[in-house]
């Protein structure tokens, strides 16, 4: 435990280290990922993409390490107890920080498939670390403007076709499907700005669950409704890096998948949209109330 450093060396030693196991794993990474694409048929696809996962687990292990190395966080975590590996999830989350995806992966690393985030395009670009999505097969998302695309209707959908084509790969092998339904980290402006109806949220966007369950519905065994506290408020990453974050509270509820709206048609039925919504607010305003009574009770 290095937390009895300097805070600004903790952050220094946590930033070499983190970046020395990316850059041990991600080479390895590449040469597979690689192969898988220089031979592109499906048993090859089928005996690469375990090998990959297994690499991925193995760097999140990595990143755990040198987290219990120079952190000293005090974790409050229920509902991980009785996940299974070899089975298919589509998780939600509240986003506040980048420090978010740490842990996320730190406590499901080995509890369930590797979570799948679905990326903005821009961060394909990203040293290092781009290439590492891109030979995991992140799906890396075209998010445009509402006034962009009534001058480019043909690129409407785009978004649409990526996430279906993600789909039929993860439902080749168990996978999280990982999902920020709201879409940005939060932040008071953005909740400001949003006119958002709940206190702890910005508003929910259900065109990516939606996109998700209708591609990969019946391979779900649950919808994993994850939340997030920070009680000492959302770290920026570097507060994290240099061990200022002391408390992280985390809870994990399965829900059903809703099978009355697996098969329904959220683009082009009014009705299944706003059944879909009717149901993501709902979730949406459940976990305000939990996040609200986390704060409270910490």
């Amino acid at each position: 435990m290095l937390n009895f450093l300097p805070a600004a060396l903790v952050g220094l030693i946590a930033t070499l280290l983190m970046a020395l196991n990316a850059l041990f794993w991600v080479p390895i990474l590449l040469l597979f990922a690689l192969l898988k694409l220089l031979i592109p048929l499906k048993p090859m696809r089928l005996a690469v993409d375990p090998l990959l996962l297994r690499i991925a687990e193995n760097w999140i292990s990595g990143n755990s390490a040198w987290m219990a190395l120079t952190q000293r966080v005090s974790w409050d975590v229920q509902g991980i107890d009785d996940l299974r590996q070899r089975s298919w999830y589509l998780v939600n989350c509240n986003h506040q920080s980048w420090v978010d995806i740490l842990v996320l992966q730190h406590l499901f690393n080995r509890r369930i498939p590797l979570l799948k985030f679905f990326l903005k395009q821009q961060l394909i670009w990203v040293p290092v670390m781009g290439l590492a999505w891109w030979a995991l097969e992140f799906p890396f998302m075209r998010r445009h403007s509402e006034e962009f695309l009534k001058k480019h209707p043909e690129m409407r959908g785009k978004d649409q076709e990526t996430t279906r084509k993600a789909c039929e790969k993860f439902a080749l092998i168990p996978t999280s499907v990982m999902n920020f339904l709201e879409g940005t980290r939060f932040t008071p402006a953005k909740h400001q700005r949003q006119k958002s109806p709940y206190q702890h949220l910005l508003k929910p966007k259900a065109g990516g669950i939606a996109l998700a369950l209708n591609a990969m519905g019946d391979k779900f065994q649950a919808i994993l409704d994850v939340t997030i506290v920070y009680p000492g408020g959302a770290p920026d990453f570097w507060q994290f890096l240099s061990g200022k974050l002391k408390r992280i509270i985390v809870r994990v509820r399965p829900l059903p998948v809703p099978q009355h709206l697996v098969q329904g048609d959220y683009a082009g039925d009014p009705a299944v949209r706003e059944a879909y919504q009717k149901w993501v607010q709902q979730m949406w305003l459940d976990k305000d109330a939990q996040i609200e009574a986390l704060i409270a009770g910490a």
